[in-house]
């Protein structure tokens, strides 16, 4: 069993910064891609940017330029770095990871919890 958990939410006024960060502990042999989701009220969650075990990364058209997702040296860990924040990137922010699992019985698709981003304007 995996488990993600993130931190650095909160409140920032437009134009600010934020990091986000997300680790993953459990049962791991390895993990493939991590990445950030976003969601509001009524609407879907919607992709923010992933990166691979390999360095690749794909992001969200509103997230190019502004954001910057990378990976810890242990693989295990994610980070977002949110610049020029705007007002329209208030959202709960989820970490999410294809992780092969410990026993190697297979590749598993985990969340987490989930954290408050809120920009001022």
């Amino acid at each position: 069993q995996g488990q993600l958990v993130e931190s650095g939410g909160g409140l920032v006024q437009a134009g600010g910064s934020l990091r986000l960060s997300c680790v993953a502990s459990g049962s791991i042999f390895s993990i493939n891609a991590m990445g950030w989701y976003r969601q509001v009220p009524g609407k879907q969650r919607e992709l923010v940017a992933t990166i691979t075990s390999g360095g690749n990364t794909i992001y969200a058209e509103s997230a190019k330029g502004r954001f910057t997702i990378s990976r810890g040296k242990d693989k295990n860990t994610v980070y977002l770095q949110m610049n020029s924040l705007k007002p329209e990137d208030t959202a709960v922010y989820y970490c999410n990871a294809h992780i092969v699992s410990g026993a190697l019985t297979g590749v598993f698709n985990y969340w987490g919890q989930g954290t408050q981003v809120t920009v001022s304007s």
